[in-house]
């Protein structure tokens, strides 16, 4: 290659590292629908989540590495051996340009709070018993007992806090006439933060553009886009497909639930010892291998091992036992029920679409045809015998396993048992005895079998080489407004 030939691919390369931004604005594509910017409410797909957190506020919030940051409260103190939480508002505005204060975010903090009532979120929460005023500009947080995620809870994008249907920002949104949505940080000075003298040359719009999968591969593929957001398991052969030695694929550090749920006890699901039957004969070790993902474990377990209040009691489930003999127990167990006179219908499983489910679907027929059984895949939203279910964990201790596991939201199959154990263990102010509850109540709702584990869920994103504000971290979250900083 000649000198000119060599400047010029090299040139080329720059030009692409960078994606094809207009005016300096950062281009991200995201996976999912541009419904997202209409959802309103407390049910948000991840997509809605996103946009939730980046123009609404609640007391505190994320930056790009998962750490809890100051928000709507600039500063907070935790007094009463953890039970009670103190937060001083910033001195800033509702929208509509009146005076946030104490009284109006305490009350849309209760109203957020009793909206969750019945979901997992709702339980995560259940230790709160008074959100109360001590001043014009603090309030106080009452907890029954210590609850030491609560800020990170609080962060959550559910928790945001809306004046007449609005948020405080920090970013407002509008379009672009390519159809993209623009997102554009407020002044600091409008939200009741100092000002910022290099506000004007360190904030960048972002335009965001929601769309399938495939075609926000390929809009990162052409340089169209700096940023990717939304993988998961479904869709991480789109990532290869471009090559993941490329290094512009980042994978998140989560856990979380990744598996099958049983969605019906009718006929052969009825009884613990067949759904065991399912979760026995599940080749996990082959299933990642048809991912070929390094550092991609699976696990028997419900809740994560890698959690602060795991005691290590609870270990992966049928160690000693072959998959040949684990498939064999399994099988004999669907014999001993069809030697009954009972046939056993084809399993629907509900799925999302992408080539990744396609993958689990294929190892999953293949470990339950050996026992016995075939299934058949529907759709996601489909009426299922069972429902692959890919959920990544907001904070790390066993509570989040187990309240997403709970009778409050799941209906088929739960344990009772577990979830007084669970109860009991809120409301206990003594760290081993709490975790020692949390073991008990993962043992009662293992044997249920109404969730049978595979692995830990994936998360994924693509990135230019130097995009600042971008980092993997626990949670799989990626707020917008850390990547709407330029660099001092």
């Amino acid at each position: 290659m000649s000198l000119r030939s060599a400047v010029i691919a090299a040139m080329t390369l720059a030009l692409c590292a960078c994606g094809k931004s207009r005016d300096g604005t950062l281009e991200i594509a995201v996976m999912g629908d541009s419904g997202a910017l209409k959802e309103q409410g407390l049910r948000l797909s991840p997509a809605a989540q996103l946009v939730r957190s980046a123009t609404h506020e609640g007391l505190v919030g994320f930056d790009e590495q998962g750490r809890v940051v100051p928000a709507l409260a600039d500063r907070w103190i935790v007094t009463d051996n953890g039970q009670s939480y103190i937060f001083r508002l910033r001195d800033g505005t509702w929208p509509d340009g009146k005076r946030i204060t104490a009284d109006a975010a305490a009350a849309a903090l209760r109203k957020t709070i009793a909206g969750l009532n019945g979901r997992a979120l709702g339980l995560d929460l259940a230790a709160i018993d008074e959100v109360r005023v001590m001043a014009d500009r603090v309030i106080e947080i009452d907890l029954s007992a210590p609850v030491p995620e609560l800020l990170t809870l609080l962060a959550q994008p559910e928790l945001a806090l809306t004046w007449r249907g609005k948020g405080t920002g920090p970013m407002v949104r509008g379009s672009d006439e390519e159809g993209a949505q623009v997102f554009t940080l407020i002044p600091p000075e409008q939200r009741g933060l100092p000002k910022q003298p290099d506000f004007t040359r360190r904030a960048r719009k972002l335009a965001i553009t929601f769309t399938t999968p495939d075609k926000a591969v390929t809009r990162f593929n052409d340089g169209y886009a700096d940023v990717l957001l939304g993988g998961r398991i479904d869709t991480i052969p789109l990532a290869g497909s471009i090559g993941l030695t490329r290094g512009n694929v980042q994978l998140d550090p989560v856990i979380g639930l990744f598996g099958l749920m049983v969605d019906s006890t009718q006929g052969f699901l009825g009884a613990s010892a067949n759904r065991e039957a399912l979760a026995m004969a599940i080749d996990r070790d082959a299933l990642i291998g048809r991912f070929n993902i390094g550092g991609w474990q699976p696990t028997t377990r419900v809740v994560s091992p890698d959690v602060e209040d795991d005691l290590g009691t609870i270990g992966e489930r049928w160690q000693g036992m072959s998959m040949d003999e684990r498939q064999t127990q399994a099988a004999a167990r669907v014999a001993a029920w069809k030697s009954g006179g009972r046939g056993i219908p084809t399993l629907n499983i509900a799925m999302p679409g992408g080539p990744g489910s396609a993958r689990v679907f294929d190892q999953l027929q293949v470990d339950f045809a050996r026992i016995g059984l075939s299934i058949r895949r529907v759709g996601e939203r489909d009426r299922a015998d069972l429902r692959l279910i890919d959920v990544a964990a907001r904070y790390g201790r066993a509570t989040w396993f187990l309240n997403q596991l709970s009778c409050t939201v799941q209906k088929s199959v739960c344990s009772p048992v577990g979830d007084e154990r669970v109860a009991e263990a809120r409301k206990s102010a003594d760290p081993a005895a709490r975790a020692a509850l949390l073991s008990e109540a993962e043992a009662e709702v293992t044997s249920a079998n109404g969730f049978i584990p595979i692995a830990r869920p994936l998360r994924w994103s693509m990135v230019r080489s130097g995009t600042p504000g971008f980092a993997a971290n626990p949670w799989g979250w990626h707020p917008l407004p850390p990547m709407a900083w330029l660099p001092r």
